[in-house]
C-alpha cells in the first residue's frame, strides 16, 4: 500500500471524525439521564407510568435503529397536522433517533441494576427519614451505577460502531468519506483505514470505562 495514499485517505476520513464523535457524545450525554428516568418509571408504583415506559422500551428496542433513523428524517414531515413543524436536518434527526433508541437500552440496564438493590436498604432509608427521591438519589443510584457500568460500557462500544449507520441518511461521518473515496478511486483501502479509526475509538472508550469501573469498585 502506498503510504502517501493512506495518509491522504486518513486526512479525508478525519473530516468526518468530528461528526462521529459529536454524535457519540451527544447520544451518550442525553440517553443516559433519559434512560435513568425511564428506568424509574419502569419500577414506579403507578401502573400508568409502568405501562407507558414499558411500551416505549418495547417499541424502541423492537424496531431496527436504521428504521428509526429513516422515520425521524424522512417520516416525521409526513405526519398529519404536525409534520410541517417536525422537519429535521440530517444530523439532528440522527441525534434524536440515537438518543431515543439508546435510552431504551439504558433504561433496561438501569432497571436491572435498581432491582438488584436489597429491599432492606429501602426500609433502612425510611427509618432514617429519607423521602423516596432522596432514597433513590443517595442510596439506590450510586450502588446501581456500580452494577451497571459493565453493561453500559458494552452499549457505549456498540454506539461507536452504530454511528456508522447515519451514512444511510447522508450524514457526513467517517464512513461517508470512506465510501466516497472507495467510489472515486475504485479501491477498498479506505474501508480498512476507517476500520482503524473505529478500532481506536472503541479502544479509548474501553479504557475510559475500565478506569471508571476501577474507581467505582467496592
Amino acid at each position: 500500500m502506498d503510504p502517501s495514499y493512506i495518509l491522504t485517505l486518513s486526512k479525508a476520513i478525519s473530516d468526518g471524525l468530528g461528526v462521529t464523535c459529536g454524535l457519540f457524545a451527544i447520544t451518550l450525554a442525553a440517553s443516559l439521564p433519559l434512560g435513568l428516568l425511564i428506568s424509574f418509571m419502569r419500577v414506579s408504583r403507578f401502573s400508568a407510568l409502568r405501562a407507558i415506559s414499558g411500551f416505549y422500551v418495547w417499541l424502541l428496542r423492537g424496531t431496527p435503529l436504521m428504521l428509526q433513523l429513516f422515520f425521524f428524517y424522512f417520516g416525521l414531515p409526513f405526519l398529519p397536522f404536525i409534520g410541517q413543524y417536525l422537519i429535521l436536518d440530517r444530523f439532528p434527526a440522527a441525534c434524536v433517533a440515537f438518543i431515543l433508541n439508546y435510552a431504551a437500552y439504558f433504561a433496561e440496564i438501569f432497571r436491572g441494576g435498581t432491582l438488584s438493590i436489597d429491599k432492606g436498604q429501602y426500609e433502612a432509608a425510611r427509618v432514617l427519614g429519607y423521602s423516596n427521591f432522596e432514597t433513590k438519589m443517595k442510596i439506590v443510584v450510586p450502588q446501581m451505577l456500580r452494577v451497571c457500568l459493565p453493561p453500559v460500557s458494552n452499549e457505549a462500544i456498540t454506539l461507536v460502531k452504530d454511528t456508522a449507520l447515519v451514512t444511510a441518511i447522508g450524514v457526513m461521518d467517517m464512513l461517508y468519506f470512506a465510501q466516497k473515496a472507495v467510489n472515486r478511486d475504485v479501491n477498498p483501502t479506505a474501508f480498512l483505514v476507517v476500520a482503524v479509526f473505529y478500532l481506536v475509538m472503541t479502544f479509548i472508550v474501553t479504557k475510559v470505562f475500565r478506569y471508571l469501573e476501577k474507581k467505582c469498585a467496592f
